[in-house]
């Protein structure tokens, strides 16, 4: 079991003194202070050197030929980018790569990204270095310098993913791990420890008591992401202690079973995420827990002139306080809200998981491990029930959590929203003692299932 970190860095020039000498209060999401170093591509080559098979130029085929050719827009893709055509009219490439006559492309229509294809065509034949040195880094630079970005060609040639050592808990008899920090895995398994504390199926899936409990644990864990965790790098982050059953118990004293908690301090922590996650397994029984991130939708909204890489936004994820975990400083990861997760029993892969949401993601990984683990749902239907977060003091539902329950909510003392969009979105793969593959894919976003002989 391997945790391979992919996020990237904030520039070498990038002292926190300098910021505030800007006076700057927080990085904004589509300013160039915002893009850090991008790490996927670093990711992509390290994971296919150390682990693949086919060639790397095969891998990057398809979606070279969809960037230069084409590709249909689908549905709920056109849904969201028409949401974000503002956002990609304030920049110029953008609105040119991005937008047809200045607005998204519909339903149907056929979109190209050539500028992006000719990229990609470049990783697969020169690798990490056809990105991180030469025309594409030069390009991206030289864009974000114009815009007073700290970003140096130094930076991006330096650039690598790096492995990790997991971490992980024990609930209902099985291992849930996550890769470490910088990322926000250890905030789902916190909210495990808490709830392991609890007889969940004492009540109904689909009741105020389950969903309540879930909703508090969700706001102690995430408080303590919101006080511990940065780069651990350049962070002391107790993790034994954070993870230890000991907390896990001071932290569910706090809990009443008929009374939210009073409101806690709000997170700063920027939402809205723009995530794919994936997951596979092989016919050799290797399993692949796997997620990229712009962030947010299209990211910064910032796309390189000549390259047609859209740029993330993940910087926005630090904090302009002195002496926080998660301050910015040079060559340091923000806090990272992208974290796939495996689940293990006695040393042998069970299923690789993931929930895409930003913010949402631990509670997406409680709510469905608690569903398949303590009510026994397949996971086509761990998947599709209904979900809640507390996200700040508002008890956020979903249209489909019925009216009895979100009044015994309030009741309790939540704040309840009900919101038009879904949380999340989340797929699966089972692997039985048979080595049964069993998937499972969220019907609220595009995504499907595939099974292979």
């Amino acid at each position: 079991m391997v945790a391979l970190n992919g996020s990237g860095k904030a520039p070498a020039a990038a002292h926190l003194s300098w910021y505030l000498d800007q006076g700057m209060k927080h990085i904004g999401l589509q300013s160039p202070h915002a893009v850090t170093v991008p790490g996927a591509v670093a990711a992509w080559c390290k994971l296919h050197a150390d682990y693949g098979k086919t060639d790397f130029a095969a891998l990057l085929a398809p979606a070279i030929r969809l960037a230069i050719e084409g590709y249909t827009v689908h549905p709920r893709v056109a849904h969201d980018w028409a949401q974000l055509a503002k956002k990609l009219r304030a920049s110029e490439n953008a609105k040119r790569m991005l937008l047809v006559k200045g607005e998204a492309p519909k339903a149907g229509d056929r979109h190209r990204q050539p500028e992006l294809g000719h990229t990609l065509k470049m990783i697969a034949e020169q690798g990490r270095d056809g990105f991180y040195t030469g025309p594409v880094a030069e390009d991206i630079v030289s864009y974000l310098h114009s815009m007073g970005g700290l970003h140096t060609l130094d930076d991006f040639a330096a650039c690598d993913a790096e492995y990790g050592t997991p971490i992980s808990t024990q609930y209902r008899g099985y291992q849930v791990v996550e890769c470490p920090p910088n990322g926000q895995g250890i905030t789902a398994l916190i909210m495990l420890n808490i709830l392991s504390g609890f007889s969940l199926t004492d009540f109904p899936p689909m009741s105020a008591l389950r969903l309540h409990l879930e909703c508090e644990a969700a706001r102690l864990a995430y408080g303590v992401r919101d006080r511990y965790i940065g780069d651990p790098h350049q962070a002391d982050i107790p993790l034994a202690f954070l993870l230890s059953e000991d907390y896990a118990a001071e932290l569910r004293r706090k809990i009443s079973l008929d009374r939210a908690m009073p409101p806690l301090a709000d997170s700063d922590f920027p939402s809205h995420p723009d995530t794919v996650y994936l997951c596979v397994v092989d016919a050799e029984g290797n399993a692949v827990s796997f997620i990229n991130s712009l962030f947010h939708g299209f990211g910064s909204g910032l796309v390189s002139p000549k390259t047609g890489v859209v740029l993330q936004n993940r910087g926005a994820g630090f904090t302009l306080q002195a002496r926080h975990p998660n301050a910015i400083a040079p060559h340091k990861r923000p806090l990272h809200t992208i974290i796939p997760g495996m689940l293990m029993k006695a040393d042998r892969a069970v299923m690789p998981f993931g929930v895409m949401g930003g913010q949402y993601q631990p509670t997406g990984h409680a709510h469905f491990l608690t569903n398949l683990l303590d009510y026994g749902m397949d996971v086509q239907s761990a998947l599709d029930f209904p979900r809640v977060f507390h996200d700040g003091n508002a008890c956020q539902v979903e249209r489909s959590v019925p009216e009895q329950i979100k009044a015994a909510l309030s009741a309790m003392g939540h704040q309840v929203v009900t919101v038009a969009s879904p949380h999340g979105g989340a797929q699966a793969i089972w692997i039985d003692e048979q080595g049964t593959l069993i998937g499972g894919s969220d019907p609220r976003k595009d995504g499907c299932a595939l099974g292979y002989e």
